[in-house]
């Protein structure tokens, strides 16, 4: 594999200069970036995939829904459809993307809205009779058209983005410079016990600029698995079940279950993936299926209720959450 990056290095050479040409004419306003009048907060990485931005968007969703009228504006990612969509529950993953879809049967009075050009997006999303106040960004850190007024970047403790460079060699979108626009950086995954030693290791590792705030958080699970209308508590399950999960990074999944005692048969497939019809009767032919609340969305359309359940997740902070909140509450506030 070391062999391989190093073929590729030169490469990633070539390409993270084009994308330092490209934020450098952003940068100095030589190509048009739309600034905002109104709270709009961008959720992104560097990496691609698996950093926890859906869950991120829920935590935001939650601590501001109470007080604002909220949208989120994703690409669709995987979607069949092209343009400006507004996601119902009645719509598929394949109309809409599973993670759209998935927000908006969490949430139901929430916009969720789906455009590959963000631009113009939040220019339809603004047109509403009742249009949001306060407009999140799912994965648009690399979507220089648009200029957030407060960007979240997030990176995962097991995979730092200061570890890493850009594809082909490695698995960031552009180079580590552009974590700098970042207002939040948030590390993602980490362990609950991650100590205050270990924190400031990672800060010094990530060397933000003196006005950039860095947060730790951990994803924790629920004690039971749904399917939205039953409930199974996970001790009285048994091991004649098969996890099924087509996210970028699985393995805290498989780990959280097999400490808890089972024995885990599991079916991986890719980030995103459309399950093919083969696919779908191999699935069907399984007595009991565990997935993602991602894969549940996209899985709950062919398999019988009866047999898939998914185990829902948060995101919490590992102290400082308190701060955080605060951050996010003082700028939205800032544009009353």
């Amino acid at each position: 594999m070391r062999q391989l990056q190093k073929i590729l290095y030169p490469f990633s050479l070539l390409y993270g200069g084009i994308l330092r040409l490209r934020n450098y004419l952003y940068n100095q306003q030589i190509l048009e970036s739309t600034v905002y009048d109104f709270p709009v907060i961008c959720v992104g990485n560097l990496s691609m995939g698996g950093t926890g931005k859906s869950p991120m968007i829920e935590y935001l969703v939650r601590l501001l829904a109470t007080q604002y009228h909220l949208g989120t504006l994703s690409r669709g990612y995987k979607r069949e459809t092209k343009g400006y969509i507004e996601v119902t529950t009645a719509h598929t993953a394949l109309e809409v993307g599973d993670e759209p879809l998935q927000f908006k049967r969490k949430f139901k009075p929430l916009l969720v809205a789906v455009c590959e050009d963000r631009r113009k997006g939040i220019e339809q999303m603004r047109k509403r009779q009742k249009p949001p106040e306060v407009i999140l960004l799912d994965d648009a850190f690399q979507h220089r058209r648009v200029q957030p007024n407060l960007s979240i970047l997030l990176s995962t403790y097991n995979d730092l983005y200061t570890q890493d460079c850009v594809l082909p060699a490695g698995n960031l979108r552009e180079p580590k410079v552009g974590a700098r626009r970042a207002q939040l950086i948030v590390v993602t995954k980490c362990p609950v016990e991650l100590s205050k030693a270990e924190r400031q290791n990672i800060i010094q590792a990530i060397q933000p600029k003196p006005e950039q705030l860095v947060f730790f958080s951990c994803i924790t699970y629920a004690d039971q698995v749904t399917n939205g209308k039953q409930h199974i508590p996970l001790q009285v399950l048994q091991d004649a079940f098969t996890l099924v999960t087509g996210i970028a990074k699985p393995k805290p999944l498989v780990d959280f279950l097999k400490a808890k005692g089972f024995s885990v048969k599991h079916k991986q497939f890719p980030d995103h993936h459309n399950f093919s019809r083969q696919e779908i009767e191999t699935l069907e032919a399984e007595p009991f299926i565990i997935t993602t609340e991602k894969d549940f969305v996209r899985l709950s359309e062919y398999i019988s209720p009866e047999k898939l359940f998914y185990l829902p997740i948060k995101m919490e902070f590992i102290a400082d959450a308190a701060s955080f909140d605060q951050r996010i509450k003082k700028h939205v506030q800032a544009y009353a």
